[in-house]
């Protein structure tokens, strides 16, 4: 039986993956939020749902449905909005007796977890996030050749990511430390999560080098130990992706090869969707871990330590 979705963040960047999750699971969109108008995009999905620029208005709206037409009442409410909103509309969601598929991070702050938690247990209500990386089919088929190997050593990870950003990107809430959770957070959480959820828990975390255009670090997961670097700087590029015009650079390597996932990406909120609608979404304690990583990297102390350093910060 299909069910209802109203969006928070319908203007934004990720929105259509959400919009076309909900569309290809056989889903309806009956309301959306943002405080942009320029949401146009929701046409090429549900060109019938109510759209809100003002956050009263909607909470209004969703709560009418709920009290007046139980056909229309929202199943699910799912989250685009900017990281800091995360957490007071996953707890507008409860409220109106939605559950909750959030974009990472779900929240910002170990201790959010743990209030959604409580609150989840009051409202019976699930909330639910997108790590997409945990249903990539390449990556899907490495989780599962670990396991059957079972290695005695620890793996020696490099992961590299560059994603080019203007200075827009600085001037928006994604630049604030307090609003997005800096660079870690914004661009890194889910290979972080993809990391543990494939090499095991954090042992040891170390900052080697943070700004508002990068930052990198190391750290020593219970399988492996990891070098890794994040940028928006265009700079830190590679000379053959400027030469073809890219803007992105994405690397993960496992004991010097390369782990080949950079196809298959167009479909992975879908699964996510589909998972989730079955019962098996990826809740708080999925979540939990590289929220705590992240926190904690935001709090660090940066010291280089060239002995783990990633290759771009010894050039």
């Amino acid at each position: 039986m299909a069910k209802n979705f109203a969006l928070t963040g319908a203007s934004g960047y990720v929105a259509p993956r959400h919009l076309r999750a909900i569309k290809e699971t056989g889903n309806r969109l009956v309301a959306a939020l943002d405080p942009h108008d320029s949401a146009g995009q929701i046409d090429s999905y549900f060109d019938e749902a109510v759209f809100f620029t003002e956050f009263e208005r909607f909470d209004r709206h969703i709560e009418k449905l709920r009290r007046l037409n139980k056909d229309n009442a929202v199943d699910f409410v799912s989250i685009c909005s900017p990281n800091y909103l995360h957490d007071a509309h996953a707890r507008f969601a409860l409220r109106v007796e939605a559950d909750v598929i959030c974009e990472k991070p779900l929240v910002l702050n170990p201790w959010n977890v743990d209030a959604l938690a409580e609150l989840e247990r009051e409202s019976g209500r699930r909330i639910y996030t997108v790590l997409q990386l945990r249903v990539h089919p390449a990556l899907v088929a490495l989780k599962e050749k670990i396991r059957k190997e079972a290695p005695k050593t620890k793996k020696e990870i490099c992961l590299t990511y560059v994603t080019s950003r203007g200075p827009w990107y600085q001037v928006s809430w994604k630049g604030s430390m307090e609003r997005s959770g800096g660079l870690a957070t914004n661009i890194g959480i889910h290979f972080f999560d993809l990391l543990m959820w494939l090499y095991g828990k954090v042992e040891h975390s170390e900052v080697h080098a943070a700004s508002p255009f990068r930052i990198a670090g190391y750290l020593e997961l219970k399988n492996a130990r990891v070098n890794w670097f994040l940028s928006i700087d265009k700079r830190d590029l590679p000379p053959a992706a400027l030469e073809k015009g890219q803007r992105t650079f994405r690397s993960i390597t496992v004991d010097g090869e390369e782990v080949e996932f950079s196809e298959g990406f167009t479909d992975l909120h879908t699964i996510v969707y589909r998972e989730t609608m079955a019962g098996n979404g990826f809740g708080l304690d999925q979540a939990r871990p590289s929220i705590e990583l992240v926190h904690g990297l935001r709090k660090a102390p940066v010291k280089l330590n060239p002995e783990n350093a990633h290759p771009l910060l010894k050039t």
